[in-house]
Formats: structure tokens, C-alpha cells, sequence
């Protein structure tokens, strides 16, 4: 079988630049970069050299202090060099969803055993922003729907690399909402439990930081004991 990790480099290597967007809005290509590409290269040869299939995390779409810069879902520089031990020559500026996520990750086990079962991934491949902020694919519907087929395309592909039956919709929102709207429609996966955001966490919650980390660990721990 081939391995997970090859999989996804050559799934972002065709990716491609994705459908038109309405003009005020700018795509995010982290993987067409050369020092985004070593990074992806380090960080899918490091924790995915392997065939097992994983349980999908889904966020909405990449940003850009984030997998927007380094090609890796959820990981700004500081956790890519910290945490993950992935040199990078990247500004060391912090986002918030990276934050969270990698404390989560902590409390899972670490890294290793974390990303030995799952894998974080988004409805756009690509991220979008407006006016220098970021953008949701769904603040725009002509964008959500201009998108619908090249994000279902996407998301099939990387089922493909191999998925559990049971995602989870990072967003208890919109993201979710979408998702099963699509899930319904072209039956992706089996069911699609939502975890709230990790930026919503961060950003209005963090007083409550502790039990929300708690909700993913109890969330995600059924999955951690095989596949």
C-alpha cells in the first residue's frame, strides 16, 4: 500500500489553483511555495510514513498565519519548530487555532501518537482572504457554491489515502452545517460529529480553555485505540 504521507504530498503537488473567486478575494497557495513545500515534505514524511488510515479532522479552510503560510493545517511556525521539531526559516508569529490545537494535541499523548491517527485537513484545500483578512469559503455564497465541486473532489481524494467512516466538523456552525449538507449529498462519510473551532475557543472562550481541550480528548479518545 502506499504510504499516507505520499499520498497527500502528491495530492497538494496537482492541486492546482482552484475555480475563479469573486474579484475581491485573494487564494492562499502555501503548497505552490518552495519553503512551504520543504516544511509539508519534513512533516507528512515524519508523521505519516505509513498506510494506516486516519480519522479526518476538518476545518473550514487554511489561514494565513497558519496552514497558509506553512502548507500544515492548524501549525504556525512556533509549533512546527517547538513541538513538531521541524526547522523552519518562517517569522515566529503565533496563531491562535494553533494554539489550541497543539495544547489539545498534548493532552492526546503528544504528536506521535496524535498524528499516528489522525488527519487534519479543511472543505477548501486553499484559503481565501479579502481586504488582507482572512475569509471562510462560506462568507461568500457565489464562492461556497463557485467551489461546491472542486472542495467535494478534494475531500474525496484525500478519503481515498484512507479515512475511518466517522469525521469530525472543526466548527459547530456553519462548517458543520455545511459539511452535512455535502455529506448528505454525496455521502463522504458515515457521520460528521462537530467540535467547536479552536480560534471560537480561543478567542471568546478561553476562560473555559481547559474543558474544551477536555471535550476534544473525550471526543476524539474512542479513536485512539485502532482503526
Amino acid at each position: 500500500m502506499r504510504l499516507f504521507g505520499d499520498q497527500v504530498l502528491q495530492f497538494f503537488e496537482k492541486l492546482g489553483t482552484g475555480p475563479e473567486v469573486p474579484q475581491e478575494v485573494e487564494v492562499l497557495y502555501p503548497h505552490q511555495q518552495d519553503a512551504a513545500r520543504r516544511i509539508m515534505q519534513d512533516f507528512y514524511t515524519k508523521f505519516y510514513s505509513d498506510s494506516m488510515p486516519r480519522v479526518f479532522l476538518i476545518g473550514i479552510n487554511p489561514g494565513r498565519l497558519g496552514a497558509g503560510i506553512t502548507g500544515v493545517p492548524f501549525t504556525d511556525p512556533i509549533r512546527l519548530k517547538d513541538i513538531c521539531n521541524i526547522d523552519n526559516t518562517f517569522d515566529r508569529k503565533a496563531e491562535l487555532s494553533s494554539k489550541f490545537i497543539y495544547q489539545m494535541i498534548a493532552a492526546c499523548g503528544g504528536v506521535e501518537n496524535f498524528y499516528g491517527r489522525f488527519y487534519f485537513t479543511s472543505v477548501s484545500p486553499l484559503g481565501f482572504t479579502r481586504g488582507g483578512k482572512n475569509l471562510n469559503y462560506y462568507d461568500i455564497k457565489t464562492l461556497q457554491e463557485g467551489w461546491e465541486g472542486f472542495m467535494v473532489d478534494s475531500l474525496r481524494k484525500q478519503i481515498s489515502f484512507g479515512a475511518h467512516e466517522i469525521a469530525f466538523s472543526l466548527g459547530q456552525g456553519k462548517n458543520h452545517k455545511y459539511l452535512q449538507t455535502i455529506n448528505k449529498k454525496y455521502h463522504l462519510f458515515k457521520e460528521v460529529i462537530p467540535l467547536p473551532h479552536p480560534r471560537w475557543v480561543m478567542q471568546y472562550r478561553l476562560k473555559r480553555l481547559d474543558e474544551f481541550i477536555s471535550l476534544y480528548q473525550s471526543s476524539l479518545q474512542p479513536f485512539t485505540k485502532g482503526h
